[in-house]
């Protein structure tokens, strides 16, 4: 009786520890794509063996989700398919069961891959906002946030302009800017192009005052449409003159802008979204130095989001202001290749990113048709494509690396400190579990081993390829 009771603990002990030691592992190739693989299991972790990756129990920053953005073309293009096929795409981008995106950026009026230019207020010099209203965007935009709603009701959103309203700049012009030899394709006179570092928007006490008025009005417009917007980033890009819709402040300026008017305006309307400082896209820190460092406006900033070669601040940024929330608000967009050199790219933003304190990710065009080209002709990638003729629909490679991290790195993560190198990332998710990311970009398979805790996986890689690992290891 004694040995049949011995046998059957030693069982369920075996059971046990099998069971709360499992690993889930998905790997993606150019050729084969999120497949389930199953030759690996977890081991003891020995002394007398050098790891090529070590996950350490130290905690990193709070992560907060990945998302996309949305925008008029993007929904222009999934509008040429059937409610069926459409559904599917928004629950293979926003449901927990695909990519989960979470954390999603919408534009607040035009941008760069909005159908034409638009505001929510083209009444020049409407300072009171009389005529301000969203009723464009009960169109096109809304109805693509609800299908993400749907797919996933906790997902979150924020908002940032490309541009004000035209009569609110220097050059009463949505665009900044004209590309010598090249189709005029905005109507900007060549005259009143705007010129670097000024500030394109009218520094006036009464246009300041109705641009934090607007900025109040939009989020509570939305709010009565059923959509919270968590936040909002001042300025789309302001270090660059567009021939989109853009427009260029001083860093001075757009802190001037939060500590006078928009922070204030913001408490007096009891709004509750948070102010950042962004999009930046400046490599130098002092330009968001500039506005940190203005007491009245660092009141008010709760983060800093970067972008393209803001890439290049968010270290140093991260290290001295410990206590800001930081974005990665917009995917570097290519030229349309939608190739596997672009997935391994956009790992590339994602390691160095998230490695640097980024509490968000966010890719930028969710869905476009194949062409992929904008109003004004720049063909960009896309997670998705969609043939508005043949109602053809291609999973492009970036869509599967955003994948590997979005569909298991859940909010509430926390980045673990690991050894050095740029092709792994590893988290703890609020349930328990730990995920490792690690990417292959050589040509020929690779063979690494891997410590987390007292356990440890040896692995192949596949050439060329993606891998996500869930681990749960009590």
């Amino acid at each position: 009786m004694k040995t049949r009771y011995a046998v059957f603990i030693t069982c369920m002990m075996y059971v046990l520890s099998t069971h709360a030691q499992q690993i889930e592992w998905f790997s993606s190739t150019n050729e084969s794509r999120w497949q389930q693989e199953k030759k690996v299991k977890i081991e003891n972790k020995r002394s007398d063996v050098k790891y090529d990756i070590e996950i350490s129990d130290d905690k990193a920053q709070l992560f907060e989700g990945f998302g996309g953005c949305f925008n008029e073309m993007g929904w222009d293009a999934l509008m040429a398919l059937d409610e069926t096929e459409r559904n599917k795409i928004t629950d293979d981008l926003f449901s927990p069961k695909g990519a989960n995106f979470n954390y999603n950026r919408m534009p607040m009026g035009a941008s760069d891959y909005g159908l034409n230019f638009y505001s929510f207020n083209d009444v020049a010099d409407d300072l009171k906002m009389i005529n301000f209203n969203i009723n464009r965007d009960r169109y096109i935009l809304i109805p693509f946030i609800r299908t993400a709603q749907k797919a996933n009701p906790n997902f979150r959103i924020w908002g940032s302009p490309w541009s004000p309203p035209a009569w609110m700049k220097t050059n009463n012009h949505y665009a900044s800017n004209i590309y010598e030899n090249e189709k005029d394709l905005n109507g900007l006179p060549r005259e009143r192009i705007l010129e670097l570092p000024t500030t394109g928007f009218k520094m006036q006490k009464g246009y300041l005052e109705a641009y934090a008025l607007y900025f109040v009005k939009y989020i509570q417009a939305y709010a009565k449409e059923g959509i919270k917007v968590e936040a909002v980033h001042v300025q789309n890009e302001p270090c660059s003159n567009h021939k989109f819709p853009s427009c260029t402040w001083r860093p001075e300026d757009i802190a001037y802008f939060i500590g006078e008017f928009l922070g204030p305006k913001f408490e007096q309307e009891k709004v509750d979204a948070d102010i950042y400082f962004g999009t930046i896209n400046r490599n130098n820190p002092d330009y968001t130095r500039a506005a940190l460092k203005d007491e009245k406006a660092a009141k008010y900033i709760k983060g800093v989001g970067f972008q393209w070669d803001g890439k290049y601040a968010i270290p140093t940024i991260h290290k001295e202001y410990p206590h800001l929330k930081l974005m990665q608000t917009e995917s570097e967009c290519g030229n349309g290749e939608n190739n596997w050199g672009s997935a391994e790219y956009t790992w590339g933003l994602i390691s160095h990113y998230l490695r640097n304190g980024a509490n968000t990710y966010a890719y930028w065009n969710m869905v476009l048709d194949h062409t992929g080209v904008s109003t004004w002709g720049w063909k960009q990638n896309t997670l998705i494509s969609v043939n508005k003729e043949t109602k053809e629909v291609t999973y492009n490679p970036e869509y599967y690396i955003m994948k590997h991290v979005s569909h298991y790195v859940m909010p509430g993560a926390y980045r673990l400190e690991a050894s050095e190198g740029n092709d792994h990332l590893a988290f703890l998710n609020p349930d328990g579990k730990i995920i490792i990311i690690a990417v292959n970009r050589d040509d020929t398979d690779k063979k690494i081993a891997v410590s987390v805790k007292d356990k440890a996986i040896n692995i192949n890689l596949k050439a060329k390829s993606f891998n996500t690992f869930a681990l749960s290891i009590n």
